[in-house]
């Protein structure tokens, strides 16, 4: 009779083991989540420094962005074949090797080379910790796992632009690279302490001809959807030309891998269900959650008049309302299963996101705020379920392979959001309406990425299917 009534008594606890794991590599997550938003502060000092356009100085960002997205597609075979500590060790020597060489650079090339170390070791970071935490955690712990996961990524774009703007003003702009240097260092001896090594795989190996046209794909990809949002005129030969060769080359490497038995990337866990709906339902969630956070400090500085600096703090409460919901959203994943909470979170954020498209330039921060902090809780509680569900029905010799198909659809929805809602913003800016129903329209079409996420949540799993 124990048996029977197991199920009822709810998840297993978190223990020691899990708590220690998860702390380890959100301070390996550290450094990478806080460089992305302290180097954008750097931006215009680096320019000076180096005496270079801003044309020039952009490849600091478009380097880090490539290289991360080039080896997402590498993660998951090099897990199987090393095993998660290694593979993490090796992804945290790179950034902190990376860090100290954009530190001490001496020229443009240089620094641009270094950023690509870090984009290249940041790309591996983040799928391995959530691969190595799903792992630890097993398929009934994963919603409290991943909440775990998630804090580091809510505090660096409150903490980030602040502490990078006190670091350029008092000690330099090559210190917002060696601040990575002792968290880095720190991660680094706990980890080797407290990360278990994991399954390895000595004949696994590696599909060369796989990657030859997945790496490319996703480049020629993130390259031709950034480049199409940052164009002033909207979208240009080459950056037609660059998503155009990236998706030929994207359905190449698919057919080939469906008609082998073992590839770069198994494609044939998207018949799981809930993965292929897990994967569609972060397509969306990250089309509208980074293609609005593209816009809404451009909002905050154009249309009421804040400096970079305000923007980033204005836009703190989105990150606080996630983080007060991801405790209790990963404890209810664990009981009650991804899809209510889904569906919960996208009418919170659609709710939160309301108030921009209906604001005008006399909108009282005393509405955008709270709406900014509901946008942040129904964040939250979409995010969470959706990684959790990923894994579910999926074997845990499988989790390398289910984290690499969804880290690829979650940078490629993050890309296609905000290269739709630049080109929506830049087209409604030329309309009589003026600025503010340019902003108005472009949230508008914010909303409707988040609703289309209803209908992939619709048809994930209520629970997990080992209940």
């Amino acid at each position: 009779m124990p048996d029977e009534a197991a199920p009822q008594a709810g998840p297993p606890r978190v223990d020691g083991r899990l708590l220690r794991v998860g702390l380890i590599l959100q301070l390996g997550a550290l450094a990478p989540l806080l460089d992305t938003t302290i180097v954008s502060v750097a931006i215009p000092d680096l320019g000076r420094a180096f005496g270079a356009p801003v044309a020039a100085i952009q490849l600091v960002s478009t380097g880090y962005l490539l290289a991360f997205a080039m080896v997402v597609p590498l993660v998951g075979w090099a897990i199987e074949r090393y095993g998660g500590r290694p593979v993490w060790t090796v992804s945290l020597l790179l950034f902190l090797a990376g860090s100290l060489l954009c530190g001490v650079a001496w020229s443009l090339p240089v620094l641009v080379a270094a950023r690509v170390a870090q984009g290249a070791a940041g790309g591996m970071i983040f799928p391995v910790m959530q691969t190595v935490l799903a792992q630890v955690a097993g398929e009934r712990r994963l919603g409290r796992a991943m909440a775990i996961l998630a804090v580091p990524g809510q505090l660096a774009p409150i903490a980030g632009p602040t502490l990078g703007g006190v670091l350029v003003a008092t000690l330099g702009w090559r210190w917002i690279f060696f601040v990575n240097l002792p968290i880095c260092l720190v991660a680094l001896v706990a980890g080797h302490r407290g990360l278990p090594r994991g399954v390895r795989d000595a004949g696994r190996r590696l599909d060369v001809a796989g990657l030859a046209l997945l790496a490319p794909a996703m480049a020629l990809l993130v390259y031709g959807l950034t480049r199409v949002g940052e164009a002033p005129d909207g979208p240009d030969v080459v950056a037609s030309g660059c998503a155009g060769a990236g998706i030929v080359l994207l359905l190449a490497f698919v057919v080939r891998a469906s008609r082998r038995p073992v590839s770069l990337v198994n494609v044939r866990l998207l018949r799981v269900r809930s993965l292929s709906s897990a994967s569609a339902v972060v397509f969306c969630t990250q089309a509208a959650l980074l293609g609005t956070m593209f816009v809404l400090p451009l909002f905050y500085e154009r249309i009421h008049g804040a400096d970079a600096l305000r923007a980033g703090l204005l836009l703190a409460p989105q990150g606080i309302g996630a983080m007060l919901a991801m405790p209790l959203v990963g404890l209810l994943v664990d009981r009650i299963g991804p899809r209510p909470l889904v569906l919960a979170g996208i009418v919170l954020a659609v709710a939160g996101t309301l108030p921009f498209a209906l604001a005008g330039p006399s909108a009282d921060q005393a509405v955008l705020a709270p709406a900014l902090g509901v946008r942040g809780l129904g964040l939250g509680a979409a995010v969470i379920p959706v990684v959790s569900a990923a894994y579910y029905g999926i074997p845990e010799r499988d989790y390398p392979g289910a984290t690499t198909v969804f880290n690829i659809v979650q940078r490629l929805g993050a890309s296609f959001g905000t290269a739709v809602l630049a080109v929506v913003l830049q087209w409604r800016l030329g309309d009589p309406g003026g600025a503010a129903d340019a902003y108005s329209g472009t949230f508008w079409w914010a909303i409707g990425f988040t609703v289309l996420t209803l209908l992939p949540a619709l048809l994930m799993a209520g629970r997990r299917r080992s209940e």
